[in-house]
């Protein structure tokens, strides 16, 4: 094999394996492929993974938000919570958006931070996962993240800004290797959000979008031909998306219980679970029979099913019990949003349609099996890179 002089690994937020199948998506310039294995949680735990090759139990990201009154950065919002009643002014979309940037702001948080539709009255209990830029170096703390190989390494790697929307993303990757950067992590997240509107796989809506991004990489391959360089590329994914069956309502089922949020017990319901934590022992009893009506659309995960996923701890860290709705069906309303979307990640890694895909220039090592394999094939990359250099 000849020397590869660009490494590039182009991550495409929700390009599952069943739109790849079904589309031939890049069957001609990225030949070798291969379904691979979601990690389990949403993109706010992919993500880590992907920067660090570790698990949610280790790098400590499932949900945004997780129920953990001693450690909430929002505690101040406490004596506040009683102005922002549900159905005010201050729960639209776009003053959320504006409050979330504010919010952010005044902690100093980096990374991603969005308050979606977490309730006011909660906020002050909750702690948020993402204060730091994962991208950034030590964006992960103690964990060895992207950025922080690279430097190690003194490997010239570019990081997409992600900040940036698709199109800037691949302009600021093309001016990359036009100045001489030999690894490239290029991220794009727009059709995630396509397909939440528009899960079915060949809506003409996906099919442009798909199409578009097979200019894009065009445009990178003769970028590198322009500049006489030869490029290894890898698309990479984190997850598929599941479309919109039913919607049900276990937030209604659990404070119709009369227990006492804060007090009683302490919840996040995310678009796919329910995670719960029992502060008092008599709760737990009551809650899980009041979830019992629903065990026909989801189930409690088993301590082996959460070692399995690769986020057990032993000190509870993200709830003292999870239960995962069944592919397709979302709980409305969710801390996420007040109505369910069409489309929706983050069911069990053994949906069908929740499985990510790899596509690649080359064969692609028969190790690379799961989301959290993605690292270790970048690490090897960058240090041929910075073993050919020295």
């Amino acid at each position: 094999m000849s020397q590869i002089d660009i490494e590039i690994f182009l991550f495409i937020d929700a390009l599952g394996w069943e739109l790849v199948n079904r589309t031939g998506f890049l069957e001609h310039e990225l030949p070798f492929r291969r379904q691979i294995e979601m990690q389990f949680g949403y993109s706010s735990t992919a993500i880590p993974t992907i920067l660090s090759g570790k698990t949610p139990a280790e790098h400590g990201h499932l949900g945004l938000f997780r129920f953990a009154p001693k450690h909430s950065p929002f505690r101040w919002l406490a004596k506040l919570a009683p102005l922002f009643k549900p159905d005010s002014f201050w729960n639209r979309g776009r003053v959320r958006n504006w409050l979330s940037c504010l919010i952010g702001r005044l902690h100093g948080f980096t990374g991603y931070f969005q308050l979606y539709q977490m309730p006011f009255r909660k906020l002050a209990l909750m702690d948020y996962c993402e204060k730091s830029d994962l991208f950034a170096p030590h964006g992960m703390g103690d964990i060895e993240n992207l950025r922080d190989l690279l430097n190690r390494t003194g490997v010239r790697g570019h990081i997409s800004n992600w900040h940036a929307g698709d199109a800037n993303s691949f302009a600021a990757a093309r001016e990359a290797i036009k100045n001489g950067d030999t690894f490239l992590f290029i991220y794009t997240a727009e059709l995630d959000a396509l397909l939440h509107q528009y899960p079915v796989l060949l809506h003409d809506k996906i099919k442009e979008k798909l199409d578009w991004y097979q200019q894009q990489i065009d445009s990178i391959f003769q970028t590198c031909r322009d500049a006489g360089k030869k490029l290894r590329l890898t698309v990479i994914s984190d997850h598929g998306m599941t479309p919109l069956i039913q919607t049900v309502d276990l937030r209604s089922a659990v404070e119709q219980t009369g227990l006492v949020f804060g007090q009683d017990y302490g919840a996040c319901y995310d678009s796919t679970m329910f995670r719960v934590n029992f502060l008092k022992p008599e709760a737990e009893k009551t809650i899980r029979d009041a979830i019992k009506p629903f065990e026909a659309y989801g189930h409690w995960l088993s301590v082996d099913e959460e070692k399995k996923y690769g986020i057990y701890r032993d000190d509870r860290y993200f709830a003292d019990a999870i239960f995962l709705m069944n592919p397709g069906i979302q709980i409305e309303p969710s801390d996420m949003g007040a109505h369910a979307l069409n489309g929706m990640h983050g069911f069990a890694p053994e949906d069908m349609d929740s499985q990510a895909a790899i596509l690649s220039t080359e064969e692609i090592p028969s190790r690379i099996l799961r989301v959290a394999d993605y690292f270790s094939l970048m690490r090897e990359r960058i240090e041929e890179q910075a073993k050919a250099r020295s």
